[in-house]
């Protein structure tokens, strides 16, 4: 199997050669502090070298990889500019910048950092929001023109040439956007929306309804040409021990838009339509499955979600990624091993391709990854 096939495969519980081997990302701190214990400074594909140690094969993907290249984020972005430094008074501890990033939020952040921390994950970067760009119904119309489906911008020019690529792949491929409660919680921010949600429900339905429509519609020209391996909805809504909104006010405000879009994505014949959202789900798994979900990730653990009882309850209904415990993977040896031996069971069902449950943090060393690692490619069928 190549590993496309492997990936539909898996998460969709028929019967791959081997499971993905996939152990997680480390962000640019994990990275400067596996470069000191080990990792060669000259190595970028630190996946690679690290089969290259196990003995693993590498990717068997003889095709170079193609990216559709479309945009759902807003155009044009904010200027990410600095407005304000304010120098720590004390020697050896972070100052704060005031900063506005590209989606317009202003917030603070320690000087160890810059703005630019804030357009991807590099890093595990703590921020305050001070004003976040919709905050009232004034503010709405200036966000939404920024949505513009027609805008040049939004699709590259080679898009249907890209496709027709895409169609002889030997790789995973898939889009990734922002679900409804995820985009509505960067116009308004956390508190904003959620208090929005009991105030005012007309207007949160109004922005939702919108950005339904315009993810719709976006998938509906993209969908003529490519046909992903999955499509991913980022839609962080929990903390650590319960969602951040409950299953019922997800069923009223959320479901209609995971709905559509799930039925546009099998219509088009994409096997798998996946959900990402951090902190305890247990409870809005059984929503998810009726939004049409197959895929659940990352499963963290000190957030109390426990796979395979997820796998037990929610049987064939759900497959999942991630779930391995990063707090064990620091500590190593008997740690490790026996945290991959709870998956076991959960990676023996089938639809399951165990991973970090996050990006990977600096206090995983380089040994205890490489350490991890093996375990991993034991576990899933590659030593």
């Amino acid at each position: 199997m190549n590993e496309r096939q492997r990936f539909v495969s898996a998460i969709t519980y028929q019967q791959p050669d081997r499971v993905p081997f996939t152990p997680g990302y480390g962000r640019k701190s994990t990275l400067e502090a596996w470069r000191k214990q080990g990792l060669p400074s000259e190595v970028e594909d630190y996946h690679g070298h690290v089969r290259q140690l196990l003995g693993i094969p590498p990717e068997d993907c003889a095709r170079a990889r193609v990216d559709p290249g479309v945009d759902f984020r807003m155009i044009p972005q904010y200027e990410e500019k600095v407005l304000e430094h304010r120098p720590s008074a004390r020697a050896g501890v972070p100052g704060v910048l005031v900063v506005q990033d590209w989606k317009g939020n202003i917030c603070e952040i320690s000087d160890e950092f810059d703005v630019t921390y804030l357009r991807n994950a590099v890093d595990f970067v703590t921020r305050s929001w001070v004003r976040c760009p919709v905050e009232t119904r004034k503010d709405w119309p200036e966000m939404a023109r920024r949505y513009n489906l027609n805008d040049p911008a939004r699709f590259p020019a080679d898009f249907e040439l890209r496709c027709r690529q895409l169609k002889q792949r030997d790789y995973v491929s898939g889009l990734i956007f922002s679900g409804p409660f995820w985009q509505l919680r960067e116009w308004l921010g956390f508190e904003g929306l959620c208090l929005l949600l009991l105030d005012d429900p007309d207007f949160a339905m109004e922005m939702i309804a919108f950005w339904r429509q315009f993810v719709g519609r976006m998938l509906d020209r993209i969908l003529q040409h490519y046909v992903p391996d999955f499509v991913c909805i980022n839609e962080d809504m929990a903390y650590k021990a319960k969602p951040m909104i409950s299953p019922e006010m997800a069923r009223r405000f959320l479901l209609p838009s995971w709905r559509q879009w799930g039925e546009q994505c099998r219509a088009a014949g994409v096997p798998v339509y996946e959900v990402d959202s951090d902190g305890y789900v247990g409870s809005l798994i059984p929503v998810w499955i009726d939004a049409g979900f197959n895929l659940n990730s990352p499963m963290e653990v000190a957030a109390g979600n426990d796979l395979p009882a997820y796998s037990r309850q929610f049987g064939r209904s759900m497959a999942y990624r991630g779930g391995v415990d990063k707090r064990r993977m620091a500590l190593g040896g008997q740690a490790i091993r026996d945290e991959i031996r709870r998956l076991q069971p959960a990676i023996a069902a089938g639809g399951y391709i165990p991973g970090c449950d996050h990006g990977i943090p600096h206090d995983v060393s380089w040994p205890c990854f490489v350490e991890y690692c093996r375990e991993l490619a034991k576990a899933t069928g590659w030593l």
